[in-house]
């Protein structure tokens, strides 16, 4: 597939809206329900069997999907806000839960991520966060990107989940 320049077209979910996707644990779609292929704008033929990062828009900081992987990888599920890129080039934003799924000997078989609609706060804070997290990260590389996001978790006194939940309620 060729290259999607990103507009400025920002597609929003009602607050009923569930997305629902699976990936093997290569990160490849295995499974997407109808409002996921619906909002990508892709079909779903497009989309199974191709990595999820078809979807990563360019606004996402590397370090938010590094901290997904190293999560999920470890059993421990991530809530993340995900600002994703659509096939037509519009974008929409998720509050996204990512869990593996564990086959009957433990092994991760899996990753399950259901996503909704952030709420307003969050909005007002996260893309401003992913803004100066990128900054880092295409000036300095991932570690000073990490090191920002530590500096400004520090400063509010929480941790990552924290910080994140809190923005939700």
């Amino acid at each position: 597939m060729s290259q999607i320049e990103p507009n400025n077209n920002e597609k929003l979910l009602s607050s009923n809206d569930f997305i629902v996707s699976k990936t093997d644990i290569h990160g490849k779609m295995i499974y997407g329900n109808e409002i996921f292929i619906k909002i990508s704008g892709y079909k779903e033929s497009e989309l199974l069997g191709k990595p999820h990062s078809l979807l990563r828009h360019p606004d996402m900081p590397r370090l938010i999907f590094s901290l997904l992987w190293e999560r999920i990888k470890s059993r421990d599920e991530i809530f993340a806000y995900i600002k994703n890129l659509c096939k037509d080039g519009s974008y929409y934003w998720v509050f996204a839960n990512v869990t593996a799924t564990l086959d009957k000997n433990g092994g991760i078989r899996d990753f399950h991520s259901v996503r909704r609609k952030p709420c307003a706060a969050a909005m007002s804070v996260i893309p401003n966060l992913y803004d100066q997290l990128l900054v880092a990260e295409k000036k300095d590389g991932l570690e000073v990107s990490q090191r920002v996001l530590k500096e400004i978790l520090d400063e509010k006194g929480v941790d990552y989940d924290e910080f994140i939940l809190s923005l939700q309620q």
